[in-house]
């Protein structure tokens, strides 16, 4: 691996201008195929196996007309003060409402509140419903401006009017700042930890170049492969924060290189070598945590998932060739200034010469190698205060409520809130989250009935709605209203009742099948379905990649303490977003509107992306440990050597991941919001608390034995030269002493 990797350094290193010019070519490309290309689809979520899923295929064969998928919109109509809307003057302004809205783009149907039997025993307020002969991912902007203007004409007309459903545009789309910020504060850790413009621009070039083709092939393939516009969104997140990373590690070892006297094509080959190797196993672990999420069988989430895979392998290829094509542009002055003028024979000034001379003589461990050696003797109090810290954290995990956005969970001041308000006073909390029974038999209409009345002595149904045939008279629906909201465990406890009595209604009633749907019915089987997936998606994720650094640091225990370390850290990771986001601590902070139940999708996204940024950081430590390691140095002086070289890298590369998660908490989406912080404080804790506290101190603990491995084991694994053994050893300085490290990191 070494080897070939050293071979390719070398052949970019010196064709450096034939590298950049395919790199460029293929981001040309990509972007000439993705404006060319047709516009990507939209989003369709599904739930294979779920009998929500089967309910809407069901719904769709059966009411082609009516569109299971349509959008829809529920406009809430009171009258003001003490009136009744069932007042002649009233009820015209609502008359002329419906008719406003009947007139909007894609409107198939409305349903009037007073034919509906729509309108509330106290007789102040109604409802409309609306339906759409599109999904709410297919309107358009006149459909959603036409509904505005009907609800803005009947507010001047006095009367009260919210509307919900997922017809009601929300505004919470991305703006851009988040991607800025991460840069922005990118750009300044960078040039602190290179001390050299050149150095620091290198990483963000060859990161937006790796991001850059990787969103646009999405785009491009976006039609063929039905890849939606929010695929990219896990894409940008991630290849942005690994794609910087794995160039600073390069570039750091080059400089490292260059320090101890090695000559530029070999220092750069060398830097892709050992460097690179590490680069290709931490990126492996962040596709295989991505791909895995195929496990799930979402397809929204197996799309993101490999998309985001996808630019993870781009910047992977971008740091192994990219990088050293333009060092070999730059390889003097991709140094700190102050250690140029070894290599440009540029005398230094009186000021610079002091300075030279006040380094020369506070030359010792640096920081990393300080930190390292302050563990090594304290092991023990390093480990128990940082497992104890991570724990308090975690503490909040266990109340994790999950939950799929909703209307009640909106913000006061919206429209869908207030409709949702409303509703709840006027018809009961359940009315908002209704379940939509579907029954299919010969004679549909009879079996219904059948149905329906059953459902009226169910404990926990309010109401039951009459029965709605298709005009083949094979397939029936009726509404259920259950008693409590969408979000009390009582109605998910109701559609657990309904479903397991669906079977001795089907024997009763001679219907081929009877299916509780609905949206509410829906956020139960997708948080199910991803409760089934998440210990198989551990299990494949987790032990894909311990046998992939088993390979990699030929030990058992190495990659055994990585994945319990990773554990430890996202669980104190989901313990703050719990705090903040569910509990509300903060949430003025960091602008939470509203907090509530935490989304569900985000654990099983946070534990894909977080394990494969963990495997990073132990890979990029543990690497120039093992490297040490296996040139004869002591188990204790490997951890030291290994901080002394990787512990500056790392650091930074966590403060740049950090900043790249954190800008895009500044997004108005609160999804997007939520992974950029969970992200952001599972890279903390795993970079400084797990990686760079818990790791050396288990290293001092368990001495060489960190390094065993079973002797069958150890025959049967194949050997890949990660540390780079049989490339050829540093050169010492003309002086005969290689260069302090101090001197390499500007």
């Amino acid at each position: 691996m070494a080897t070939f990797l050293s071979r390719l350094g070398r052949f970019c290193f010196r064709r450096r201008g034939l590298v950049v010019l395919l790199w460029v070519v293929a981001l040309g490309a990509m972007g000439f195929a993705a404006s060319s290309a047709p516009p990507p689809p939209a989003d369709t979520f599904s739930m294979p196996g779920t009998e929500s899923q089967r309910a809407f295929d069901l719904l769709e064969r059966k009411f082609p007309d009516a569109r299971a998928d349509g959008a829809a919109a529920r406009v809430v109509i009171r009258a003001p003060g003490t009136e009744e809307i069932t007042s002649a003057a009233r009820k015209a302004q609502v008359e002329q409402l419906v008719a406003d809205l009947a007139k909007a783009p894609q409107v198939v149907a409305v349903a009037d509140p007073f034919q509906a039997n729509a309108v509330s025993g106290d007789r102040r307020t109604g409802y409309a419903y609306v339906t759409y002969g599109a999904t709410a991912l297919e309107l358009t902007d006149a459909a959603h401006d036409g509904l505005t203007d009907a609800l803005q004409r009947a507010r001047d007309a006095g009367l009260v009017v919210e509307a919900g459903g997922d017809a009601v545009e929300i505004e919470q789309a991305m703006n851009g700042t988040g991607e800025q910020l991460g840069i922005l504060l990118s750009a300044i850790v960078l040039l602190i930890t290179f001390g050299s413009l050149i150095a620091a621009g290198m990483p963000l070039l060859t990161a937006l170049v790796g991001v850059g083709i990787g969103v646009t092939a999405i785009a491009a393939l976006g039609s063929t492969l039905g890849l939606s516009s929010t695929t990219s969104t896990l894409a940008l997140m991630i290849g942005l924060a690994v794609g910087i990373d794995y160039a600073l590690f390069i570039v750091s070892r080059y400089r490292s290189e260059i320090g101890e006297g090695r000559e530029r094509a070999d220092a750069a080959a060398r830097a892709v070598g050992t460097a690179g190797s590490a680069v290709v196993f931490a990126g492996l672990t962040v596709i295989i945590a991505l791909a895995g999420l195929a496990v799930v069988n979402v397809p929204l989430l197996t799309k993101m998932g490999l998309a985001a895979a996808g630019t993870v392998a781009v910047a992977v290829l971008v740091a192994l060739t990219f990088v050293p094509a333009l060092l070999g542009f730059a390889p003097i002055r991709v140094l700190a200034r102050r250690d140029r003028h070894r290599f440009t024979g540029k005398p230094l000034s009186k000021r610079q010469q002091r300075k030279a001379d006040k380094r020369a003589a506070n030359s010792g461990p640096n920081l990393g190698a300080r930190w390292a050696g302050f563990v090594l003797r304290h092991p023990v109090a390093v480990l128990l205060l940082g497992v104890v810290s991570l724990g308090a954290v975690a503490v909040p995990a266990a109340s994790l409520e999950l939950g799929l956005p909703g209307e009640g969970s909106m913000a006061p001041e919206t429209t869908q809130r207030k409709a949702y308000d409303m509703l709840s006073d006027s018809f009961g909390p359940g009315f908002n989250g209704p379940l939509l029974v579907t029954i299919e038999a010969s004679d549909a209409k009879a079996a219904a009935e059948q149905v329906r009345t059953a459902l009226e002595s169910v404990d926990g149904v309010a109401t039951v709605s009459p029965v709605t045939t298709n005009p083949s008279g094979d397939t029936a629906v009726v509404n259920v209203v259950p008693e409590t909201g969408p979000t009390d465990t009582r109605t998910e406890e109701l559609v657990r009742s309904l479903r397991t009595a669906a079977g001795p209604l089907e024997s009763r009633t001679g219907a081929s099948a009877i299916l509780v749907a609905g949206q509410t019915a829906m956020f139960i089987d997708f948080s199910q379905t991803l409760d089934d997936a998440l210990v198989p998606y551990l299990g494949l994720v987790v032990g894909l990649a311990f046998l992939l650094l088993i390979v990699v640091f030929r030990s058992v225990l190495v990659p055994l303490k990585a994945a319990l370390g990773f554990l430890l850290s996202v669980t104190a990771a989901l313990g703050a977003v719990v705090a903040i986001f569910q509990w509300g601590w903060l949430a003025d902070v960091i602008g939470v509107d509203q907090h509530g139940p935490i989304i569900s999708t985000l654990p099983i996204l946070m534990i894909g992306v977080v394990f494969g940024l963990a495997m990073d950081y132990e890979v990029f430590l543990v690497s120039r440990i093992r490297e040490a390691y296996t040139h004869g140095a002591s188990a204790a002086e490997a951890v030291v050597t290994g901080f002394r070289y990787g512990g500056r890298v790392v650091t930074a590369a966590a403060i740049i991941m950090t900043s790249v998660f954190s800008g895009f908490i500044m997004e108005d989406n609160d999804f997007v919001k939520m992974i950029g912080f969970g992200l952001a404080a599972a890279v903390l804790f795993d970079a400084f608390v797990v990686r760079m506290a818990l790791v050396p101190a288990l290293f001092a603990l368990l001495g060489k034995s960190a390094w065993w491995l079973p002797r069958w084991l150890d025959r049967v694994l194949p050997r890949i030269d990660v540390e780079g053994e049989k490339l050829a050893d540093p050169p010492e300085t003309p002086m005969g002493q290689p260069v302090r490290e101090h001197h390499l990191v500007g």
